[in-house]
């Protein structure tokens, strides 16, 4: 969402009764259009606020249906916040795949900036979605911050599994590729931090973000080089 856009409110959902698709549509259509326009609802909301200062009166007004139509597409705000952190993720795990298909090369340096360069593009397209995912992974909603948390542990076995693939690195114990794996999304998840936080915006700023990081990464692959397992 641009700042334009939320100088002006945020973005309403289409109300659940107005469907625009004719009369054709489904009763599962259109339980499946509420529920997004709940969720679409919800990330508008969040995209400047905390999760946890949201009311499901709130967010059922700006989907269009009564509150107590909430209960047929989630069992709470909890189950709601669970599912954005789901659907952010897939945006995240996007970025952060395409990434780290150049963990296949040999050199650190090409590795580090063509994975920061494809990282950095999916935030800018996908701000709302990030923002979410850095403002709750420490926010007030335990269940909403419990399944960021898992999400990103589970990306990082994933890339463990990749990094075990690398000639240099096969004789790795599982719990050393962890621990690169997860020194590797922390630096990624701190630099978009730092990238959607405003006092560090233009593009001189996002430089610097983008060759701090670079240089901690470097750091991190040539330290794997010199590692060895015991």
């Amino acid at each position: 969402m641009s700042r334009s856009e939320n100088a002006r409110g945020p973005r309403r959902a289409r109300p659940a009764g107005d469907s625009g698709a004719g009369e054709s549509e489904s009763r599962a259509e259109k339980k499946e259009r509420t529920r997004q326009a709940l969720l679409d609802t919800t990330m508008a909301l969040v995209d400047e606020r905390s999760f946890g200062g949201l009311s499901l009166r709130e967010v059922a007004r700006g989907a269009g249906i009564v509150p107590t139509a909430f209960y047929r597409h989630f069992a709470s705000m909890e189950d709601l916040g669970v599912t954005l952190v789901e659907d952010s993720m897939r945006v995240l795990r996007r970025a952060l795949r395409d990434g780290r298909r150049d963990l296949a090369a040999r050199q650190a340096m090409p590795t580090a900036k063509n994975s920061l360069g494809i990282l950095l593009e999916h935030v800018h397209n996908n701000e709302s979605q990030f923002r979410f995912l850095i403002r709750e992974r420490h926010g007030g909603v335990l269940e909403v911050r419990r399944a960021i948390d898992m999400e990103l542990r589970l990306f990082a076995k994933e890339l463990a599994i990749d990094l075990s693939r690398l000639p240099d690195l096969v004789t790795w114990p599982p719990e050393d590729l962890e621990t690169a794996a997860e020194l590797i999304v922390t630096i990624m998840m701190t630099a978009v931090a730092d990238l959607l936080d405003g006092d560090y915006r233009g593009a001189a700023a996002e430089r610097d973000i983008v060759a701090r990081t670079e240089r901690q990464l470097v750091m991190v692959f040539l330290g794997m080089a010199q590692w060895r397992a015991k």
